[in-house]
This record gives structure tokens, sequence and C-alpha cells, in this order.
């Protein structure tokens, strides 16, 4: 099998699983992009097997720790076993994350369930060029299901592959999902990453829980779901904010279906909070779940300035006590990080504030200590302090 050797101080040899092109020693039985190499350290120990593509800065991705192919068996077993993992954590099983790439041994695939319907992305060259086996794997698993290939994310740019999306197998019906009694549309083949946010799925109803009877501001809404959940937790009223008209539109549409009444703003948010500072509204709990504001480490400085002003222009607008849900999408903002900038809002906004609860992604996407990159999303609830 062709391989790599590894420089001494590569972070495989401390826990991680991905090799970057800095800590290639040496590259040898000449592999092609996207197959499975022998991964070795400098005394030629085998240190696992690996998936490999040259043009990516992460040449090689390890999948075991001992000699393995990617075989019809190995994906059924390793989809079994994720599958099962998540039987264990009580996750609604027509309803969950299936894999999520490295968490589960498949680094790169990604199979979230709606009922009978899958959808599918493979964002690595060798799990791209294997997909037929994983498709064979989920059907002998899962039975007579509908699967569809989400492959339009750009992360793929970086593998050498193409954007594409559509239906590897049966016809998909119209998909409706339900989070807290509340009954959601969902477009898989169109819709926001598969469909839906899975990660946030457990998160919706927290919040709720503090809606009854207060003024809430939802920004970055999507497709509504903190709004409408507040709205049946039996908020005195509900403000929506998104930029994107479709997202705008299907909310309107979720809220109609459900009979929750919800008021919905087309604009930018930090245009909406500026304006609504000018205006001297104040709402009693604000939810701020954003879109991810940097994809890479170099614009980490430039996205925690948005952070600030929009932590800052929120706590502007809370009522004495008022409840700030917070959340971030990007492992590049650790919790620390996000914390410290939250502090450096509230001393902007002149305000002070209790920290209630940590939010985090749901536990169909686990989280593995040694490799940071696992754990994306991470919030806090936060109460406002009055008098001080």
């Amino acid at each position: 099998m062709a391989g790599i050797v590894v420089k001494p101080r590569a972070r495989i040899l401390h826990g991680h699983d991905w090799v970057f092109s800095s800590e290639v020693l040496k590259v040898f039985g000449n592999p092609a992009d996207g197959d499975v190499v022998s991964l070795k350290d400098g005394k030629d120990r085998l240190i696992g097997s690996a998936i490999y593509n040259s043009r990516s800065q992460i040449v090689a991705r390890r999948f075991s720790r001992r000699r393995q192919d990617l075989d019809l068996e190995f994906f059924r077993r390793r989809i079994a076993q994720a599958s099962e993992y998540r039987d264990r954590r009580k996750v609604d099983p027509k309803l969950r994350r299936v894999v999520w790439s490295e968490s589960d041994g498949l680094p790169g695939v990604i199979i979230d369930r709606y009922g009978d319907h899958f959808v599918l992305q493979t964002l690595t060259r060798a799990m791209d060029t294997r997909k037929d086996s994983i498709t064979a794997a989920m059907v002998d698993l899962f039975g007579d299901i509908t699967i569809i290939e989400r492959n339009d994310a750009p992360v793929r740019n970086a593998e050498g592959l193409e954007l594409r999306r559509g239906v590897l197998r049966r016809t998909p019906s119209q998909i409706e999902i339900e989070i807290e009694g509340v009954k959601l549309e969902v477009d898989l083949l169109h819709g926001q990453k598969t469909g839906f946010y899975l990660d946030q799925k457990h998160n919706y109803g927290i919040v709720a829980e503090y809606a009854h009877d207060r003024r809430v501001l939802d920004c970055f809404t999507n497709q509504g779901a903190f709004a409408l959940t507040c709205a049946r937790a039996g908020a005195a009223d509900v403000t929506s904010v998104e930029e994107s008209s479709e997202n705008i539109a299907a909310a309107k549409q979720n809220a109609t279906h459900n009979e929750l009444k919800v008021q919905w703003i087309e604009q930018d948010v930090f245009q909406f909070l500026r304006a609504a500072e000018k205006a001297g509204a104040q709402y009693d709990l604000i939810v701020l779940d954003p879109p991810s504001f940097t994809k890479t480490k170099s614009g980490l400085r430039d996205a925690l300035r948005g952070y600030r002003e929009l932590h800052m222009r929120a706590f502007k607008l809370l009522s004495k006590d008022g409840l700030l849900a917070t959340f971030s999408c990007s492992h590049h903002v650790s919790d620390i990080t996000f914390l410290a900038t939250i502090t450096d809002a509230l001393v902007d906004a002149r305000r002070s504030a209790r920290r209630l609860q940590r939010f985090e992604q749901a536990p169909d996407h686990p989280v593995l200590p040694t490799i940071p990159e696992t754990e994306y999303l991470r919030g806090f609830l936060l109460e406002m302090m009055p008098g001080r």
C-alpha cells in the first residue's frame, strides 16, 4: 500500500486524525488522489490508514488505526455503529444526524435522516468516489429509503470536487418535521445545508421555556424555528429578522401552517438593531443565531469585531432583566474567545449580566476531544442584572 511518512511533530502523533501538507516527511508508492494510504512515523511504524488527496491542504485523513480498506462491509459497519450510538443517546430515530464525518470515523461523510428520507454529503474525494458503496450500505441498514445528495457545500472546492445536488434514490415527497410541537416544512433539495439545522434541535425547546409572556426578538431567524417555538410557548409577541427573502417566505408559511403570530422583517440584522435602538425599542428575550462569521482562522479578527457589535446592540435593546440566547457556529471561535467578546460588548453597552446556561450542538453531532474541529456550535444564555 502506498503511504505517507509524517514528520516527528505532526499533530496526528498527538491524537488528531489529520495530516497537513506541511507535516509530510515523504510520500511513497505514488498514491492517487482518493486512494487509501498507510500512515507511518519516522521509525516505519504503522499509525493507521487514511484517505489521500494531494490537492487538499489536509492531504490525509485517518479513518482507522490499523490497516483497513474502504469496502462495502466497512461502510455498513461504521454507519451501523454511528446509528447505534445515537440510539444509546436516545436521539429521535426518525430525525437525526446519522453520521457526522470524523466524529463517526467516516471523514467527509454526513448523513441526515428525516423519516424515510436521507440526505447524503460526501465532502472528501475518497468518499465521493465511493458514494455507491455508501448508498448501498445505507439501503442494507435502513431499507427502501429515499437518498438525496446535497454536495453543494463550498468546502468541496478544497478537495477539487464539483458542486452538485440531486436525487440518488427514489423520489422524495414533501417533508414535514415537528420541533417542540411546531410543524415545519423542510426542503431537502434546496434548504439550508441538508434541509434543516439539526445541530440546534434540542436548543429550540430550552430557549422557548423562557419565552412565556416575554417580548421576543429572533435575529437571523432563517426559517423561523426559534421564533415559532417561542410563539407557541406563549410569548407576548415575537419579532423575527432575516435578510433572505426565501427564508422569510418559508418562515411565513410555517407560521400560517401552525396558526402562530409572528412579525417577520426582511432586513439586515445590523441595520435593524441600529434602527431599533434609535426608536427606543425594548425586548425581554433576544435570540442571536447568526451564520458563521468566519470559515477561516485568518478571518477571526473581523468575525470577533462583528460579534462584538452584534452583542453590544442587543444588550442595549434588552429590558432591565431581559435574557439573551446567543450562538456561534464557527469552530475558530472558542468558548473563551466568544465569552471575552460578549464581555467586551457588555462593557460597551454599560450592562451587567449573569450566565444562566451553556448551549452545545445536539448529541447526534458528537465532539472528539482530540479533533477540536468537531466542536463548532456553542452558545450562552445570559440574564441582564437590573440596577447595575
